[in-house]
């Protein structure tokens, strides 16, 4: 097992130092469209590129290129892993499953074309999606989509939906599923499980804090805010949540306010700029700045086990994300200052 994990963690180490930093992410913007392309093949995306030019161009070529390399190395860094560095790595990929739903869910409801999925979210020339595409083609309506995943980790949660559930229950529905079912995973009492339990419940409490945020910016009841708290956080326990439904922004900020690990002071100048752009995005960006500011912490204070994995995965993410974006927004003719703000 510890010769595993030193082999596996030092791999993922090595490959976390191929990936592009910021530097090489504002060079890409400043680039044509033409050298955009093979700018990508040469940051270790050819052979995919190769493997979609003959049927695709463009952003699409790219993007499709961008998730099947992706799929892939998540695949081979589970492959790599065994005993219970594989079980704890799982609990971190395993979200990418449930955001797979979400494209599918999301598809159905709002009648996104096969092709379209297949030529860039869900590449069909992977078979790991397979059976992902085949869901979006014989599925007539939001339920029957959802009933053709019963077999999945996250089926029940599903079915036990009522006939007339939205798309967005649906995906509260995984959302809490996924939390829930990692948090539990994570039993073991060793230093390295504990780190990633307290990764996770940052994460829920910034979704939790997103959630509320924009339940205030439309006004919807504090019921309906209340359905949307996941448990889990550690910055608003749950025993805060019916406080908060009830009171909403201020209710949320009283409560941040108690805790020494969150900077507040920041977070109150973010709310300023969010009030006048009418949009969350800095807000958005922070807290994926925490968030990896956290992971890198706990995968060098643990170099020899599964975080160092889990931080690696985390990073190749960010950076599919980031290029996905600038390729999308380049040939959609977005300036280059509008692109920089939305990658980190």
């Amino acid at each position: 097992m510890v010769g595993n994990t030193a082999y596996v963690a030092s791999r993922a180490k090595s490959r976390r130092k191929k990936l592009a930093d910021i530097a090489r992410m504002r060079q890409l913007i400043n680039q044509s469209t033409d050298q955009l392309t093979a700018s990508v093949s040469n940051m270790g995306y050819g052979d995919e590129v190769n493997l979609y030019a003959g049927k695709l161009s463009g952003a699409d070529l790219v993007e499709a290129a961008l998730t099947h390399n992706l799929e892939a190395e998540l695949a081979d860094i589970l492959k790599m892993c065994n005993g219970k560095l594989k079980d704890i790595v799982e609990i971190y990929t395993t979200r990418f499953d449930y955001q797979n739903a979400k494209v599918v869910l999301r598809s159905v409801v709002n009648e996104v074309s096969l092709e379209k999925v297949s030529n860039s979210i869900l590449p069909d020339l992977n078979d790991i999606n397979t059976p992902w595409l085949k869901i979006i083609e014989t599925a007539d309506d939001l339920r029957s989509a959802a009933l053709q995943m019963r077999r999945k980790s996250f089926g029940s949660a599903l079915k036990a939906l009522p006939e007339d559930a939205k798309l967005s229950d649906y995906e509260d529905a995984l959302d809490r599923h996924y939390f829930k079912s990692a948090l539990k995973s994570l039993q073991m009492n060793n230093p390295a499980t504990r780190y990633l339990k307290d990764y996770l419940a940052m994460e829920i409490d910034h979704r939790n804090i997103l959630n509320i945020l924009e339940s205030d910016s439309i006004g919807i009841s504090s019921e309906e805010i209340s359905k949307l708290l996941i448990p889990g956080g550690k910055l608003l326990p749950v025993r805060s949540f019916s406080t908060i439904a009830a009171g909403g922004k201020s209710a949320l900020m009283d409560v941040l306010r108690t805790s020494s690990k969150f900077d507040i002071g920041h977070f109150d100048g973010l709310l300023e700029q969010v009030a006048t752009s009418r949009s969350l995005d800095s807000v958005v960006t922070w807290f994926k700045e925490r968030e990896y500011k956290f992971m890198k912490k706990m995968s060098y204070l643990h170099p020899i086990s599964a975080l160092p994995i889990v931080y690696y995965v985390a990073m190749k993410v960010q950076e599919v994300a980031d290029l996905r974006i600038i390729v999308r927004g380049m040939f959609a003719g977005l300036p280059a200052e509008v692109l920089e703000a939305h990658i980190l």
